[in-house]
């Protein structure tokens, strides 16, 4: 994983809609970056919806949520509009980002080790530097836990 203090790499990707996000545009607010396996599968329905249900907290704190993975446009759209997601999902179908992040690596399914991409979540400060990172372990409960840290270091 990216270290906590390290200056976050940057992107550009493209998101659901089509719209180019990138980490610069977004300098000033935190940003809750979350990678994740494949659209639509139980555990990343459960961690999106989780994070939509808390997206109004994550904006009163001057958040923004970013998911990404390597699914490409259509399906990120797919997802979005079944579960009526209300942030952007970006496309790293190179995965040029989740490279970037340390987000790729070995990982347990099914009691056997595959390769793919893991679970991580990476919190950016206003600055532009990893300020928590997590390997996710319960992905219902991640958007809490995300939130908890962003009151208690813009508190600091």
């Amino acid at each position: 994983m990216v270290n906590v203090g390290e200056e976050a790499p940057d992107f550009r990707l493209v998101d659901q809609a089509g719209v180019t996000r990138s980490l610069t545009e977004a300098r000033g607010s935190w940003v809750v970056l979350y990678f994740y396996p494949k659209d639509d599968t139980p555990g990343c329905t459960k961690e999106a919806c989780s994070f939509r249900d808390a997206l109004p907290k994550f904006e009163d704190l001057g958040a923004v949520v970013y998911g990404v993975s390597a699914d490409d446009g259509e399906s990120h759209q797919a997802f979005s509009e079944k579960y009526s997601l209300n942030f952007p999902l970006l496309v790293d179908d190179d995965m040029r980002v989740i490279n970037a992040y340390q987000a790729y690596g070995d990982k347990v399914v099914n009691d056997e080790v595959r390769q793919g991409i893991l679970r991580v979540t990476y919190l950016i400060d206003p600055r532009g530097r990893i300020a928590r990172a997590w390997q996710v372990t319960d992905p219902e409960a991640h958007a809490q836990e995300v939130k908890d840290a962003i009151e208690e270091l813009a508190a600091a």
